[in-house]
């Protein structure tokens, strides 16, 4: 295998992306429209849930309750309703997540020490909206009640929590790392699956053939520019997480680049076996976006936890590679979690590309059919 040979492939690939709009801003415009699409359209946290009430009491303790559930910072108000029927509107048109009926005597039932009713409605077309919701109902009700009783009950088991990692508990900081995962394997496989297959529908590949260079030259030589541009990506996207979305980075830096390195080897010679079993472009970029996206996005546990799916899902996702680089995004961004911690995954991640890269070598014949 010589240099100049992988030097000479390597450079007629960066006048090919060059001169490629379209390669060109794929490369480096599509990753951050992603991260920005995505890093503020997905958001598992639930601060603004629009709220109506049918205040029925108002008295200056049903007021006060209201003023609890508005200034808890998790419920909006958006209407008083002034009967019913409105409660049903606003529910039924999707306009309010939750309906608050304070009863005529809720004010009375307190004062006279009886056990004051209240009727709390929660929209549960969204599962999760909903048993947050439910959540922050029982929470603001609780203190409410406390605040009215004037004591405090001492519970017989005294829970001191403390949050590890994330301790805003905010869903963009584990979410956003994982998509960084996400969108470097959709973008390095889905360019360079147009490498090989371009050569052949250009008729240049004849040309290559003809040359003395190597299968493993010419797809190394095919790589390098791509590699590059990822490392370059990488870059960018770790500049935009953390200085945009103010996530943070508690991890080695350096170590973040090398492992990405590992994970777009894989990635990248993936793109390269797809394109040498298409040789067709727009065949070869429709498998990659199928087999990268989809995996990458539903069975990596970027977003939705592994344990939580059927058994056999979570036995598929070993085979998926953006699996483990999303355990290291977020191993590194979140728990600064050295190199002896990520091991594993940095092991699986390289006989992943090396078997891929091996894949594409034999599958690559010099000839003409």
């Amino acid at each position: 295998m010589k240099l100049l040979r992988i030097k000479a492939i390597a450079k007629k690939e960066l006048i090919q992306i060059w001169r490629d709009p379209l390669s060109l801003a794929m490369a480096f415009l599509m990753p951050v429209m992603l991260l920005f699409i995505f890093g503020y359209a997905i958001s598992l946290d639930v601060d603004n849930l629009t709220t109506i009430v049918y205040d029925r009491d108002k008295s200056s303790l049903s007021r006060e309750l209201i003023a609890g559930f508005r200034e808890s910072g998790y419920f909006s108000v958006i209407k008083y309703a002034e009967n019913a029927e409105d409660l049903n509107r606003y529910i039924d048109s999707g306009k309010a997540a939750v309906a608050l009926w304070i009863p005529e005597d809720f004010s009375k039932n307190i004062r006279t020490g009886k056990n004051a009713e209240l009727q709390m409605i929660v929209d549960g077309s969204d599962s999760n909206t909903a048993t947050i919701a439910l959540g922050y109902i029982s929470a603001v009700s609780e203190l409410y009640s406390q605040r009215m009783n004037g004591s405090r009950i001492t519970p017989l088991i005294d829970s001191r929590v403390r949050v590890w990692y994330n301790p805003e508990l905010k869903s963009r900081n584990y979410i956003i790392p994982g998509l960084i995962a996400v969108i470097m394997a959709v973008i390095a496989a889905l360019l360079t699956s147009l490498t090989i297959a371009r050569e052949w529908e250009r008729g240049t590949m004849e040309q290559l053939i003809s040359t003395p260079v190597k299968t493993p030259e010419l797809i190394l030589g095919k790589l390098l520019p791509y590699y590059l541009i990822g490392i370059i990506d990488v870059i960018i996207s770790v500049v935009i997480v953390v200085f945009l979305f103010g996530v943070p980075l508690k991890g080695n830096f350096f170590l973040l680049i090398v492992l990405s390195s590992i994970f777009l080897f894989g990635s990248l010679s993936l793109g390269i076996l797809i394109s040498i079993v298409a040789k067709s472009q727009l065949v070869s970029s429709q498998v990659a976006m199928v087999i990268t996206y989809l995996p990458a996005f539903l069975l990596s546990g970027f977003m939705f936890a592994i344990s939580n799916m059927p058994k056999p899902l979570q036995i598929m996702t070993y085979i998926i590679p953006a699996r483990y680089f999303v355990t290291i995004l977020k191993g590194i961004f979140l728990k600064a979690s050295p190199l002896r911690l990520l091991a594993v995954e940095t092991m699986l991640l390289s006989v992943f590309g090396l078997i891929v890269f091996l894949l594409a070598n034999r599958k690559f014949k010099k000839r003409i059919s």
